[in-house]
């Protein structure tokens, strides 16, 4: 199972951003994908999830940041919008057949935010 994220960038603050991650080599009939970042020294967080119709967001990321999937393969985005310099972080994405057990993620994309 691979999966791939692109759509990083430096953005300034109030920005938007739409990031992408396409699965392949994976054969399970459902899956649960989310989006976690990292920054240097800290522990790497969940930002949101999505299993079957059911969204799952951090606190912070409320009513700024949206996952979706597209409909005909497990292909995922999250839209940040309103970013703020605490954004700025390192994106994966993740995916597997139970939310509590990701055992599949991407390597990763850069995103900044600039006051």
């Amino acid at each position: 199972v691979q999966l791939m994220e692109s759509g990083g960038g430096s953005v300034q603050a109030g920005g938007s951003l739409r990031l992408s991650c396409v699965v392949s080599g994976y054969t399970y009939s459902s899956a649960c994908m989310g989006w976690f970042r990292q920054t240097p020294g800290k522990a790497r967080e969940m930002v949101a999830m999505l299993d079957s119709d059911r969204t799952t967001y951090a606190d912070s990321v409320k009513g700024r940041f949206a996952i979706s999937k597209a409909n005909a393969n497990y292909t995922f985005y999250l839209q940040m919008n309103n970013l703020n310099p605490d954004d700025t972080a390192m994106y994966y994405c993740a995916a597997d057949l139970y939310c509590d057990d990701f055992n599949y993620w991407g390597q990763g994309t850069q995103v900044t935010v600039s006051s």
